[in-house]
Formats: structure tokens, sequence, C-alpha cells
């Protein structure tokens, strides 16, 4: 028999434990026997072992003592304390000494087998799970992918896939995880499809008969909530995924009840027009005709063109509810402005609505490109998402969030737009006032193959500005960004494998909307 692990029982009464010894024997254990703390610490400081189980009650050093001195030799290794003493302090030192498991005797084998098993094999034991649910499931993925033809079918496609990929980070050593990135490439080509072909006619139906847009988003998830004289704390973090935002929810979990739903990000999925359409109702192309004071004040900074979303949030407030609404607008791009937020949080308590965008994010996607720290920290998905994960939890935004709690706010988290990690760069032919953008550029005469890209012509049809006389758009597919032919080693090697955004893909335009409800 293949042995499962080596224990060291540490007991003054180790003859009484035969059976108990005798049935982890039988179960593929080795075991070796001491009868004093002193014998335990000596074995463990000469031999392995992968487990101890330790008495509390023994002549000269009791358990705790024993304890303790264990983990300042070998503070890894896990360790059962099992006693008869069942005083509550006795459970606390345990517990602060970070045992892993506490037995009162008796105990029978089959207890004491379940404890080394749960500490020796748990991993194990959930890989198999995981790779057996995983596997068991890959044909209803598949069917869900053949079937999907309402955006509803493409967000449970996707939420799926992605609370996969969290499961899965876990389980590292199962070899899933490029069958996993199959699946994923294989829904985005499918999700483009279906975008190319519907987007126009989307962005002409009124709400209600569309997907919800960046430009319903108030309407449909903050005004109801206003009408339930709620209180809310609009809370939008410019870039995040759908995936780093489930790795934030568990600690937010602890205050508030969540509810994950989903809207679609409009095209470009890009600050400029995602998050423009979210604080106004409405595309920059009828800003751009229909106001023009706004759009003025939209372009006149070009490094940013959301400088009228104050303004144009309390005009869509008003619009939608009928009436003035009392609300706060604030844009958070470094800590001390986050802190600075937080310690006048209270005096907005009288606000209907406090906005809230975070730029931390979409900071780090675009500051990746330039540092080798970062792109060592956000090497893949599961890296970027670790890291925004222990950001939140480390930030101001995290207080924002308790404090919310305490004023009895609702929060309506959510984002403009997501990010895709991109794998092929394709040759694109433009003049030189093209835009700058990696996912999606405008300009005059762009050229680009028609696979890789959406060919926007006449920009009137996808309520786009005209940015420049005779405005064309090139909008990336899937994974796709674009290089100019001059130069195009050096950018493709600068770009392959970063983290960006303004395309069509699942990533980018099914992004969360996730309301938190005071428990």
């Amino acid at each position: 028999m293949t042995q499962r692990g080596r224990i060291l029982w540490v007991d003054d009464e180790i003859d009484l434990l035969k059976p108990h010894i005798l049935y982890l024997q039988e179960k593929g254990y080795s075991v070796e026997k001491v009868t004093n703390g002193r014998d335990g610490l000596s074995q463990i400081e000469n031999e392995q072992f992968d487990l101890v189980l330790l008495d509390q009650v023994m002549p000269g050093m009791d358990g705790i003592s024993v304890l303790r001195d264990m983990k300042e030799f070998n503070p890894h290794l896990p360790v059962i304390m099992i006693t008869k003493n069942e005083e509550e302090w006795l459970m606390d030192e345990a517990i602060s000494e970070k045992t892993a498991g506490y037995l009162t005797k008796p105990v029978n084998p089959s207890q004491i087998f379940l404890a080394c098993k749960k500490i020796l094999e748990e991993t194990e034991i959930l890989e198999k799970r995981a790779a057996g649910a995983y596997l068991e499931e890959f044909q209803e993925i598949e069917r869900l992918l053949a079937e999907a033809a309402q955006m509803d079918d493409w967000w449970n496609l996707y939420h799926r896939l992605v609370q996969w990929q969290i499961e899965l980070d876990s389980q590292k050593e199962l070899g899933l995880h490029e069958t996993l990135a199959d699946q994923l490439r294989s829904a985005n080509r499918g999700f483009v499809r279906f975008v190319s072909e519907q987007y126009r006619d989307w962005i002409r139906a009124k709400p209600g008969e569309r997907p919800c847009l960046s430009t319903d988003l108030v309407n449909a998830r903050l005004v109801p909530l206003l009408q339930q004289d709620e209180k809310v704390l609009f809370v939008v973090v410019d870039c995040l995924r759908l995936d780093q935002a489930l790795a934030i929810l568990p600690a937010v979990q602890k205050r508030f009840q969540t509810e994950v739903d989903y809207h679609v990000s409009v095209l470009p999925t890009a600050t400029p027009f995602a998050r423009n359409a979210i604080f106004s109702g409405r595309h920059l192309a009828d800003i751009q005709q229909e106001h023009p004071q706004l759009w003025k004040k939209t372009v006149e900074t070009e490094s940013s063109m959301n400088q009228a979303e104050p303004e144009m949030f309390g005009q869509l407030l008003r619009q939608l509810a009928g009436r003035d609404v009392n609300h706060s607008y604030h844009k958070v791009n470094v800590a001390r402005e986050g802190q600075r937020f937080l310690s006048r949080m209270k005096e907005y308590g009288d606000h209907s609505v406090i906005a809230l965008v975070v730029n931390f994010v979409d900071l780090l996607t675009h500051h990746r490109a330039e540092s080798e720290v970062l792109q060592e920290m956000m090497h893949d998905e599961a890296g970027y998402r670790n890291l925004v994960e222990t950001w939140f939890a480390n930030s101001w935004l995290s207080d924002v969030f308790e404090t919310a709690a305490e004023m009895g706010l609702t929060v309506l988290l959510t984002t403009d737009h997501g990010s895709i990690r991109v794998k092929r760069g394709i040759k694109v032919a433009a003049d030189r006032e093209t835009s700058s953008g990696v996912r999606y550029k405008y300009g005059r005469s762009l050229q680009c193959s028609e696979k890789n890209a959406l060919v926007i012509k006449r920009a009137s049809e996808y309520r786009l500005p005209e940015l420049v006389k005779g405005t064309n758009y090139l909008i990336a597919k899937e994974d796709a960004y674009f290089v100019y032919p001059t130069q195009y080693h050096k950018y493709l090697g600068q770009l392959q494998d970063s983290f960006q955004h303004g395309g069509i893909s699942l990533e980018e335009m099914l992004v969360p909307t996730i309301t938190l409800t005071r428990r």
C-alpha cells in the first residue's frame, strides 16, 4: 500500500491508543509514537513528519508548550490537539496557536482517521472533485455555447466560465486551464459574431427592447433604488472585469447581501465612450449633435474626455426622476484623494446618490506595459485578479464600503468596461490623424481585415461622434490588437500579452453590476 503520510503521535498514554494507531496504519499511514513532549520535539528536529497528533496533559511539558516550541522549529507543520480537557481557555489557546484541529477524548479511530485525511488529503480530494465537476460540465458549456441566442445566454455562459477560472486557480496541478481557455476563446468567437450582427439594432431600439447598455444603466439599476427611497453609493471602478469583481465580493459580503447582474458596455469599450454613456445616458454622437456646450467640455481636454460627467449626471438624474436629486460626484485617481473622500464621506449622508469613480484598476492596466514589476505580478488573468483583490482588501475603498454599511447606504458597484489579454497583433493602415488606441482606432481611411476588426465607415450608424472629418472606426475583435506596419516587431513585443480594452470581447463588454444591500 502506498504510504499516505507520516504521523507523529505524542501522548503519555500511547499504549491505550493502540487500536487507533493500528487503524491508521491499516489505512496506509505511517505512525511514530512518543510518550512525552521533549521526545516529540527531538523527533521533529531529526525526522520529517506530515502531521502531529498531540496530547495536552502530559508529565513535564504540556501540549501547549510543546506546540509553541514545534511552531518555532517548523511553523508549517500541522498539529491536531487531542485532550480530555474541555475547558474553553485551552481551546482559545489552541486556536491562537493556529492548530490544524482540536479533538476531545474519548475519540474513536474513525474520528482520528477523518481528521488526518482532511488535513493531509484535502487538497488532492478537492482537485479531483474540481476536475470531475468541470469535466462533467464541459459538455453543458459546449451546449450553452451552441445554443446562445440572447444576451442573457451569453452572460450566463460567461459567468459560468469565469466561476470556473476562479475555481481552478486553486487547482494549478489539474492541467485543465488550457481546456478552459480554449472554451473561453470559442465563446468569444461566437460572442463577437453575435455582437457584430446585433449591435446596430440595439443602439436604435428602445430601452427594455434591448440588452441593458451603458446608456441604460442609471435608469435600469439606480433609479429603481431611488424609487424605493434608498440612499445609494454608486461606485464605478473603471476597467473592472467580472472575475475581479467576484474576487473582491467575499470581503464585503460580511456587511452586505449581494446580487450580481450585468450590463453591456457600448462600443468602443473605452472610458471616453462607455463611462460618458453611463453618466449621461447618451451616446457621444448624441452629445456632439444635441448638446454643443457639453460636447465642448468633453473634448476640450485631449487626455480626458470625461470632464463633463458631473454636469451630465445631474441632468440625467433630473430627467429620469422628474425632479432635482440631491447628489454628489467624486472621482479618485490616487490613494490620498480616496482617503480625503473617505474622511468626508459622512458629510454626504443627506444625499440620495453619492457617485464615486475609482480609476485605480484602469491605471494599473495602463501602467503594466511600462513596468516590469507589474508585468511580473500581472503575468496572466489570475495574477491580475489576485492583485486587484489584494489592493481592494487593503485599500481606502474597502473602508468606504464599511462606512457605507454604517450609514445604511445601498451600494451599486459597477464599471464602464473590462479588459482582455491580447494575443494577436494585426497590421492596420492609417494616416497621421489616427488615434493611438490599441484595441480601437478612429481616423480617416483606416484599413484592416474585417476578420479581425469591426470596420465602421459611417460613424453615425453606430452613434459614434465625428472626431475628424469623415471619421472611420476600427474596433478589434476577440484578442486582436492593432500595430502599424512600421516598427511592427517593436510594438508587437511591447503589447503582446498585455491587458487592453476598447474592443469586442466577453471580458470587455459583459461587465458586472452588483447591488449590495446592507444586512
